[in-house]
């Protein structure tokens, strides 16, 4: 078998800085089609079910729309025409477009792309819509190694926040595999922009802060996810005085934003089980979902595949069910995943 040799090592992706700045226009021009969308309509309209994603077997919403509509057209505007590319995106197989994969300019076969470009986007539709929380536009770029084109290949990511309408500043980040992050603060009323240091958390404890087993969705997986949950805050957590809480949860509906978290020092440690959780048919995350984890492993968080400790990797596509954990820094990883390796070979699936 031949062996894989990655995009960094053979050049694949030309010219990053003008792809990279091509990416940014478009996340600007989504976050401000949603923002408009969210201040002139309803929170009822928003949240109105669309349809649902035969591909990834999730709900979209009506503020859904706001971004695809927007995402294909960019695409076929502005970056296809100088550099064939696969698109592959939430949303797109409903909207008409095959199993979600697209490639461009019209026509091309795929084999022809010289990158693979996997979009969200919007990351957190359900927070962002109900203007809870903000949600995010994720975008990851791989050499196009075929069908056979994974999270691992991706070389440059990106992600940008998407505001509540009450708040004026939001997030850009975005990295080069091997070369850290970058991130800027934005003032999307007076259009200023400063650089933004951002670091992981460096606590060698989970004591008074935040470690979080995702549960979004009540009655589903929760007595399986319960026991773990229990299993690792034990052991991780050790003895603490009966009725005092010395660790707290976040359940941010957005895997892109618990990245964010992790990446911004407030989080220490996040599973997403939901795949291998009873009950879970649909609603789990996808690649999509983890289209900028490289952003997050160059700044330090170390992101995992929950069963088996290795780095995180999954295919390319919007099918795929995705389990994950993330460790702000490698004494956390050391403290808590054993732990959590135990809990689910202890026999989960049977709880």
């Amino acid at each position: 078998m031949a062996q894989r040799i990655s995009g960094s090592e053979v050049g694949m992706i030309h010219d990053r800085d003008r792809l990279l700045a091509q990416l940014r226009e478009l996340h600007e021009e989504i976050r401000d089609g949603v923002v408009r969308a969210t201040e002139a309509q309803s929170i009822e309209a928003l949240s109105a079910v669309a349809r649902d994603d035969a591909a990834s077997a999730d709900t979209i919403f009506a503020i859904d729309r706001v971004g695809e509509e927007r995402l294909v057209a960019f695409f076929e505007r502005a970056i296809a025409p100088e550099r064939p590319l696969v698109l592959i995106a939430e949303g797109l197989a409903d909207a008409g477009y095959g199993d979600g994969v697209l490639p461009l300019p019209r026509g091309i076969p795929a084999e022809a792309a010289e990158v693979r470009i996997l979009v969200d986007p919007i990351d957190g539709t359900r927070g962002l819509m109900y203007q809870k929380r903000s949600a995010w536009i994720l975008t990851g770029v791989a050499p196009n190694h075929g069908p056979t084109t994974r999270l691992r290949d991706v070389e440059l990511a990106l992600q940008t926040e998407i505001p509540l309408v009450k708040q004026h500043l939001y997030d850009v980040l975005w990295a080069v595999r091997g070369k850290g992050i970058h991130a800027e603060r934005m003032n999307r009323l007076s259009g200023a922009r400063e650089p933004l240091a951002l670091h992981p958390s460096r606590a060698t404890d989970l004591r008074q802060g935040f470690a979080t087993f995702c549960h979004f969705f009540p009655g589903i997986g929760g007595a399986a996810l319960a026991e773990v949950e229990r299993q690792v805050m034990e052991a991780a957590l050790g003895e603490s005085p009966a009725g005092v809480p010395v660790c707290f949860e976040d359940q941010y509906i957005c895997n892109g934003g618990q990245l964010y978290e992790l990446i911004a020092g407030h989080d220490r440690f996040v599973a997403d089980l939901r795949p291998l959780l009873p009950g879970f048919d649909r609603l789990c995350a996808h690649p999509y979902d983890l289209a900028t984890a490289l952003i997050a492993q160059e700044a330090g968080v170390l992101v995992t595949d929950p069963a088996t400790g290795a780095p995180l990797d999954a295919p390319l596509d919007v099918t795929t069910p995705v389990a994950w954990a993330a460790y702000a820094n490698p004494v956390i990883r050391a403290l808590v995943e054993p732990a959590l390796h135990a809990a689910l070979a202890s026999g989960m699936h049977g709880t």
